[in-house]
């Protein structure tokens, strides 16, 4: 195995010209939306020069503080993301659903793959915590993500049919149930379609790292198996916690529909 080449800083820059690409589609399609290209550029690299100074920091003094603290701020900063795509459609129950949903189900199974499946000594290597936690977080922040927006487009469609329900003497729960069916249906999809086109389609992001760095291609392959059935767990439980413990919000004291 060849050691990773390192990229200087005029083939990191070369790179943006996919960038620019992508700008001169949507000006000449008149689609309007350079500003968001160009933040959402500025912000993904001065975030992960950033990630990546602190993180260097963190590997060259490993301590329990400094890991679950980076742990922390990515689940604070994974609940904002959530909370900010919605602003304004959320109760304050739903955010606190929202918020425990995500920090329960990526701190057990982010623990669960760190303590009994890798078996990592000391348990707060940042070298295993902090990746192996954001791919986890990022993950079902994206399906909490879907599953909230799911929600929130069904109950309004079918606000009739829940009243309708209610009405007949059925609980929000029985008034709900496929309403979260379909929801959590929504929410999960991408992960498991992932999971399809994974080594056929596409050779994932920590497995192709894992061999550029020169791991064998056969323990990328290992890693990438148990660091996905992870991220599903991960999204389910985050998923169904959100969904279970979400709809009650959205009725009152007497069961009514808010």
């Amino acid at each position: 195995m060849t050691e990773v080449l390192n990229l200087g800083f005029l083939q990191v820059a070369t790179a943006y010209v996919f960038t620019l690409i992508v700008i001169l589609i949507i000006r000449i399609r008149g689609i309007k939306k350079e500003k968001e290209v160009v933040i959402s550029t500025f912000r993904m690299t001065l975030q992960l020069v950033l990630a990546g100074y602190i993180l260097g920091f963190i590997f060259d003094n490993p301590s329990p503080l400094l890991t679950i603290g980076f742990l922390l701020v990515m689940e604070g900063f994974a609940i904002y993301v959530i909370l900010r795509r919605f602003k304004g459609k959320l109760s304050r129950g739903f955010k606190k659903v929202i918020a425990f949903s995500i920090v329960a189900s990526t701190l057990l199974c982010t623990s669960f793959f760190i303590l009994v499946v890798v078996r990592v000594t000391p348990w707060y290597s940042p070298q295993y915590f902090i990746p192996i936690s954001g791919m986890i977080i990022g993950n079902s922040l994206t399906a909490v993500t879907l599953g909230v927006n799911s929600l929130l487009s069904q109950l309004n469609d079918n606000r009739d049919k829940v009243i309708e329900t209610l009405v007949l003497g059925g609980s929000p729960k029985v008034a709900t149930r496929q309403i979260i069916n379909n929801s959590f249906d929504v929410a999960i999809m991408p992960t498991i379609n992932n999971m399809l086109s994974m080594g056929i389609v596409v050779l994932p992001g920590m497995m192709t790292g894992q061999i550029l760095s020169g791991t064998s291609p056969t323990v990328a392959i290992t890693y990438q198996i148990t660091i996905m059935l992870a991220i599903l767990g991960a999204s389910a439980l985050s998923i169904i916690t959100l969904m279970q413990l979400g709809y009650k919000s959205f009725f009152n004291e007497q069961q009514q529909l808010k």
